[in-house]
């Protein structure tokens, strides 16, 4: 049991550990970020794609159509 315990302490001991640790963060961090950005791109897309829906069939004017997707753009001043 002894030699166990030493041998755990020297890996803790290391900086492989927290090597580790920090690259398995940042993985999970690059990933994440990526999906969010995944999720919101295709929520535009879908909501695009309603609109022209709707401008196709009469329902919303088309400038107020433009007015609707301008509003949902990023540095947009309101």
């Amino acid at each position: 049991m002894l030699i166990l315990a030493d041998a755990i302490e020297q890996i803790l001991d290391s900086p492989v550990p927290v090597i580790a640790l920090g690259t398995m963060i940042a993985v999970v961090a690059i990933i994440s970020g990526c999906a969010r950005r995944i999720v919101t791109s295709q929520g535009r897309e879908r909501t695009r794609r309603e609109i022209a829906a709707y401008v196709a069939e009469g329902s919303i004017d088309p400038d107020k159509a433009i007015e609707m997707l301008k509003a949902g753009e990023k540095g947009q001043d309101h």
